[in-house]
């Protein structure tokens, strides 16, 4: 094992004598052990020794050792039950984000997905600054009504879509969505588990207070001007300090080849680009057929659009004859000089960037491959224009390979007879390039390419277990994951998805860690460690200004949801802040609100469920969300506090 590093260690002695300190003060050894492991759990996860699911497993193991061995180290109970250690795997939350990754990916299977990011760009353009407004905000509405988990999880296929688009990391993307649908679980009290609890949990602290004292439960839209303030805060953050606070990693598949031109130069040195031009009218191109464009300008049309028309691009849709028009849109694929005469000589409109073309031409869709004539091939002694291979095929060829001599467009390539051994460059979609594998006319070498089965013919099971699955959560009592996989269920019985994608679509270190970190969080609260905390809190307090007693509430709320689930700490606080409230002459409803509410202020580690949903796709580090978390966490704090106080 590698040494550490000098910081790490004196972090490492630091938390030890932190943890030996706390030790000498708490009331029992139960409390004491389970300080020590928050501590732990805390430095693993700040300084990443190992992966946050490693580390969260070894914290699991580590509570089950213990309390194996609980009658000898002189504990009154397990620390964890052995009947409890492992049944993190089959809670509520692991199962739903299980179901909600499964409906993602069948709904993304159906091409709705890419319906979905296509308007969105469309709406939204092509940067960040306002990218992330579109994706955050859509996302933290939709969270409102249906759990924040399930929202995140739904557009994690549009957010990958709208990133192997514009070339914006997903890094930049996904904590921004993830963040926000958060912070929409917050505009509803149907919007998060602990806000859904709050009023069953107000009703039982009744019982325990004279008539005079009962509270009044919340409705529907009582939280509603608080939840839309903390989301305008949390979009309004990212767009003027994302820059500074996002990371920019680019590690992640989907964003390695979205140009595709720059894949194309690095495998195969040829110095062309992708443009797209408008035709204007009176342009001299116009009334010329494409094969006339091509061949004295030399340049490969690979993709157009007339207005009265659908897009032609692939098998079927360009041929050698069609006639220029103005008002036409062309995809170009050119040699920089090249394409520069083409558009002075016709008077072209060249656009900064793809926009007629931006889904059918993205990475994810089109790029460059190389084919090679087999001998057999009835291609054989044909040119490429005898077959009309682009039309017929899908197939635009660039450039053709022949004995170590690289051929280009422009230099009759597409008038050679084609012999056995030829290697064509060529640019085509992948579905195209999918449906060539199985012609015995060619051999395709390119087999690293998006092979995406869409399923459009799906759309109607997909949406209607969708809509299932979303009608149990909202108008029943059925519960959260069982509505759930019964939406991913018929995903899987419906074919909108093989058995094997809808094992492939889940994130199985999301699922570890968070089912490893469920008996944490139990080990806290039947330890007392969590009541004992809280106490000692709140005893330094007495005196104080109301705010301040709510204040202390608040960070107490926001400290627990990042050590144990938020339903937990809303059980455990709602009461001891309803008492409190009482004790200095403070409504106790919205000390309970104020708990409820704080509870949904996750974002400092990934222990949150739609954190840890977005921790693998968006390549995140522990320190990513320390970083910009912890600026969110201050401006939840502030945000919810001036609300609560301005409203109630």
């Amino acid at each position: 094992m590698p040494s550490l590093p000098l910081k790490k260690v004196i972090a490492a002695l630091v938390f030890v004598l932190t943890g030996l300190a706390a030790s000498t003060v708490v009331p029992s050894a139960e409390i004491a052990v389970v300080l020590g492991i928050l501590l732990l759990t805390v430095f693993l996860f700040a300084f990443e020794v190992v992966g946050v699911d490693v580390a969260a497993v070894t914290v699991m193991v580590l509570l089950g050792l213990l309390s194996s061995f609980s009658d000898s180290l002189g504990f009154s109970q397990p620390l964890v039950p052995s009947s409890e250690l492992f049944r993190g795997f089959s809670s509520n939350a692991v199962m739903s984000i299980i179901a909600v990754m499964i409906i993602g990916a069948g709904l993304d299977k159906t091409g709705l997905m890419t319906k979905v990011a296509a308007t969105i760009l469309k709406l939204a353009g092509r940067t960040e600054a306002r990218i992330i407004p579109a994706i955050s905000g859509t996302v933290g509405i939709i969270s409102s009504f249906m759990q924040n988990v399930g929202a995140a999880a739904l557009f994690l296929p549009v957010v990958g879509r709208i990133s192997a688009r514009t070339g914006l990391p997903m890094s930049r993307l996904l904590m921004p969505m993830g963040f926000c649908a958060i912070l929409g679980g917050t505009i509803t009290m149907i919007g998060s588990s602990p806000l859904i609890l709050l009023n069953d949990l107000i009703l039982t602290s009744n019982k325990a207070l004279p008539p005079e004292q009962h509270m009044e439960t919340w409705s529907l839209f009582s939280v509603t001007p608080i939840g839309i303030a903390l989301l305008v805060a949390g979009i309004s953050y990212f767009v003027l300090a994302g820059r500074f606070v996002l990371p920019s990693s680019k590690h992640d598949s989907i964003t390695k080849a979205t140009n595709t031109m720059q894949y194309f130069q690095d495998l195969y040195g040829l110095d062309y680009g992708l443009f797209e031009v408008e035709i204007p009218v009176g342009s001299p191109v116009i009334g010329k057929l494409l094969d006339d464009v091509e061949l004295t300008w030399k340049v490969r049309v690979i993709a157009a659009q007339r207005s009265s028309e659908e897009l032609r691009i692939g098998p079927g849709g360009l041929a050698r004859d069609i006639g220029i028009q103005a008002g036409m849109v062309m995809g170009i694929l050119a040699a920089p000089d090249r394409m520069l005469t083409f558009i002075e000589d016709n008077k072209l409109i060249l656009r900064d960037d793809l926009v007629t073309f931006s889904e059918s031409l993205a990475a994810t869709k089109a790029g460059i491959a190389e084919v090679v004539i087999p001998p057999g091939s009835s291609l054989i002694d044909q040119s490429a224009r005898d077959v009309w291979m682009r039309k017929t095929y899908g197939l635009a060829m660039v450039a053709l390979h022949r004995g170590g001599e690289t051929l280009r467009e422009g230099e009759g390539i597409r008038n050679m007879p084609l012999r056995a051994g030829d290697a064509l460059v060529v640019h085509t979609t992948w579905d195209a390039l999918a449906r060539l594998e199985k012609d015995k006319n060619f051999v395709v070498v390119t087999t690293e390419y998006p092979h995406e089965e869409l399923r459009p013919n799906k759309v109607a099971p997909a949406l209607a277990f969708f809509g299932i699955a979303l009608f149990m959560i909202l108008f029943t009592d059925v519960r959260l994951s069982v509505a759930l996989m019964t939406g991913a269920i018929g995903m899987v019985l419906s074919g909108v998805l093989k058995i094997e994608e809808a094992y492939q679509a889940v994130s199985w270190k999301s699922v570890f860690l968070l089912a490893s970190l469920i008996p944490l969080g139990l080990a806290v609260e039947t330890s007392g460690t969590a009541a004992w905390i809280a106490q000692q809190t709140l005893s330094v307090l007495g005196g104080l200004p109301t705010w301040v007693l709510q204040l202390a509430i608040a960070l107490l709320a926001t400290f627990f949801t990042l050590v144990m689930s938020n339903v937990g700490a809303t059980v455990l606080l709602v009461p001891l802040a309803v008492n409190i409230a009482i004790g200095a002459g403070a409504n106790p409803a919205v000390f309970a609100l104020t708990v409820a509410l704080a509870t949904s202020n996750s974002f400092f580690l990934p222990t949150h469920q739609v954190n840890a949903l977005i921790m693998g796709p968006g390549g995140y580090k522990v320190a990513d969300f320390m970083k910009a978390g912890g600026i969110m966490t201050l401006l939840f704090i502030a945000v919810m506090m001036v609300m609560l106080n301005l409203i109630y």
